[in-house]
């Protein structure tokens, strides 16, 4: 079993450190959060006092980050973690950011003679306690061939999307389209509402014909047709607002810096952005839903 260190034991990064403590690697956990560190503690990860300490006996360096500065900042700033790892150690950073400083830090990480993945997830904080994630990683293949086997202990669907930044891109193009059709189901019921059709019938038409989606069938924004929705919970967050209002403001910037044209994607990450604004930014996405419908 290897070594390895994990820098953001938070919300997502703590029950994936977890799923490595059970596939029996020692991990080496740093946050700045001390909440963070103890639960990583209770659940047999090693309380590292700070980051240099972790990653110096590593084999394998896992990163779970809020946003680009602070990938650039943790890796390649001032005692970041590319100065500090001994040679031949696997970078991983499983953060959702943007295209451009997920290669720029790969870039980095390549001048030190270092491998490095970008490697982000879909599946929320139920994915990551289950172990079921969905990685999407982008770096060379030989780097992917290092790391398969350790992303397969927290993640059910391993795919290497392409070279350094590939992850991040698939992972943005993925929840754009997330975003917007969550936005759709969400206007279709309300519009049920206002028209007098019953919910259930909506869902038992819609899920069996061309409206068909994962946002309806797995994850339907309305109490009743899909028992494990965060709509049966008042929207308790498997995936926040605030994040997918993060990551459709991540497709827009690829999007413009591309020249792609997703006005859809636009008009998803303005609606968003206005929920996390009006102060439901910890609530799950779903719950859109009600900002459409005014409540």
């Amino acid at each position: 079993m290897a070594t390895i260190a994990f820098i953001g034991v938070g919300n997502m990064g703590g029950p994936m450190a977890a799923n490595l403590v059970k596939a029996q690697h020692k991990v080496l956990a740093f946050d700045l959060s001390k909440d963070n560190l103890d639960r990583a503690e209770a659940v047999g990860a090693e309380r590292m006092a700070s980051m240099a300490d972790a990653v110096a006996a590593a084999e394998i360096v896992v990163t779970m980050l809020p946003a680009g500065p602070e990938v650039r900042a943790v890796y390649l700033g001032e005692g970041g973690i590319v100065g500090q790892v001994k040679p031949g150690t696997l970078l991983i950073d499983a953060s959702t950011i943007d295209v451009e400083s997920a290669r720029a830090v790969a870039a980095g990480a390549a001048a030190a003679g270092l491998e490095m993945l970008d490697a982000p997830v879909s599946g929320g904080v139920g994915g990551a306690s289950a172990g079921t994630l969905t990685f999407m990683v982008g770096g060379t293949a030989d780097a992917f061939a290092k790391a398969e086997a350790v992303l397969a202990q927290m993640g059910k669907t391993i795919v290497h999307a392409g070279a350094s930044g590939a992850g991040q891109a698939a992972k943005i193009c993925n929840n754009m389209i997330l975003g917007i059709s969550m936005v759709a189901v969400s206007e279709a019921f309300n519009l049920a509402d206002k028209l007098g059709l019953d919910r259930q019938k909506l869902f038992d038409v819609a899920s069996r014909s061309s409206g068909q989606c994962w946002s309806l069938t797995s994850y339907c924004p309305v109490p009743g047709p899909v028992p494990t929705s965060p709509a049966n919970r008042d929207y308790q967050a498997g995936f926040t607002a605030a994040m997918m209002a993060k990551d459709m403001r991540l497709a827009q910037q690829a999007a413009q810096a591309a020249g792609a044209v997703t006005p859809l994607g636009a008009a998803a990450a303005q609606i968003y952005g206005l929920m996390n604004a009006a102060g439901h930014g910890q609530q799950d996405f779903s719950a859109v839903i009600r900002l459409l419908a005014g409540k």
